[in-house]
């Protein structure tokens, strides 16, 4: 590639409906287009607050410390276990799938030691099997889990696992990275202390951003550390000098500020719809699209009561070419889906109806396109 044959960019226009990122709504787009200002500008200021207000309603909770920080969903993760855990704290991972395994990546980077609660990929997290972990591990100090696991398209009971956490006195961290504002979330009700998530999900924002929340809870023991959080940029004992309210704004970083920008309009747009009309949104498109998945012939991984409105696991037919198949759709209808992931690679499509993606209109595509395709490499559809 000669430098001198490099122009201005023009991406093609696609239809994403893999696990992330989904479709950005237009008005997102234009918010983000306008004017930059500084980051430490009243007007920005002004814009922060309301940011914080509308993730609290987005999360369901009261939190002070609910903020959305300067990263993807990763670096919300990060967040979480850099803050609460300490070397030599136990902390029980439960893993059902790609990213409880990098919550345990994470907990031994901090220092903590991993307990490992195991479940099949394509299942949910079994209570009973954390409640023995907790029982043989009486000094745990927290419990780890995802909500909404991208891997599987699984989504596990997060008010039954924080109420087993919560008896035996621990913290809770919890990954609602595919699930916030595609499915309930309720953060106080739920009595979750760590939770994070990704802007470029089901709020139709673009990727690099991810709101976090922390409870009264976890903030105090953040606050009594006795060791120094292994992250400058995440440590939330610093950060909150630039995001807390009630206080002068000190320089921690350099905000992106027309990502925010579209962090906010994507807000807007929940509070307009309104949080449960989204999730029966997300809802009645899932069933749609699973009805409409099975009557063709195929099948859905994950069982009924455990699935994931926002994303499908579908299982490839046998002798499919699962990656010819996502190969056609991209290049001949712009569709994107997505690859199954480590033991699941190779055995299943991942398939997003996803914040502004999760429309009829999508349903009705992607399952005609995938009909035409497979029936075209032999595969009997119904």
């Amino acid at each position: 590639m000669k430098i001198e044959d490099i122009q201005s960019f023009v991406p093609p226009v696609r239809t994403l409906m893999g696990p992330g990122p989904s479709d950005v709504h237009p008005r997102v787009l234009q918010a983000m287009a306008r004017p930059t200002i500084g980051h430490l500008d009243p007007a920005f200021v002004d814009m922060m607050d309301e940011l914080k207000v509308l993730l609290q309603y987005a999360f369901q909770t009261q939190n002070a410390l609910t903020l959305p920080v300067s990263a993807p969903g990763s670096a919300g993760m990060e967040t979480c276990f850099v803050n609460l855990v300490e070397p030599g704290d136990k902390v029980v991972v439960c893993q059902n799938g790609v990213f409880g395994g990098r919550m345990k990546e994470n907990v031994e980077r901090c220092g903590g030691i991993p307990v490992m609660v195991e479940d099949e990929w394509g299942t949910a997290v079994d209570a009973n099997k954390l409640e023995e972990a907790l029982k043989a591990n009486p000094d745990t100090k927290i419990v780890a889990f995802v909500h909404a696991e991208t891997s599987t398209g699984v989504q596990s009971d997060a008010k039954t696992l924080c109420e087993i956490a919560r008896r035996y006195d621990c913290l809770t961290i919890v990954d609602t990275v595919t699930s916030l504002a595609g499915t309930p979330v309720k953060v106080d009700e739920w009595q979750i202390d760590a939770v994070y998530s990704g802007s470029q999900k089901c709020l139709s924002c673009t990727p690099g951003l991810s709101p976090v929340s922390f409870s009264e809870r976890a903030v105090e023991k953040i606050k009594g550390r006795k060791s120094k959080v292994q992250s400058w940029f995440l440590d939330l004992n610093l950060v909150i000098g630039y995001w807390g309210s009630g206080v002068k704004r000190t320089y921690h970083h350099t905000a992106p500020i027309n990502a925010l920008y579209g962090l906010h309009e994507a807000l807007i747009m929940l509070k307009e719809e309104g949080l449960e009309n989204a999730w029966a949104r997300h809802e009645k498109n899932h069933q749609t699209f699973s009805a409409g998945i099975e009557a063709m012939g195929l099948s859905i991984r994950v069982k009924e009561t455990d699935r994931l409105p926002p994303l499908n696991a579908i299982n490839v037919p046998e002798g499919v070419d699962e990656a010819e198949v996502r190969k056609r759709l991209l290049s001949e209808y712009n569709l994107e889906i997505g690859a199954g992931l480590g033991s699941l690679a190779g055995r299943i499509w991942r398939i997003g109806l996803m914040g502004y993606a999760s429309n009829m209109k999508n349903v009705w595509y992607c399952l005609g396109a995938m009909k035409t395709i497979l029936s075209d490499m032999g595969v009997a559809i119904n």
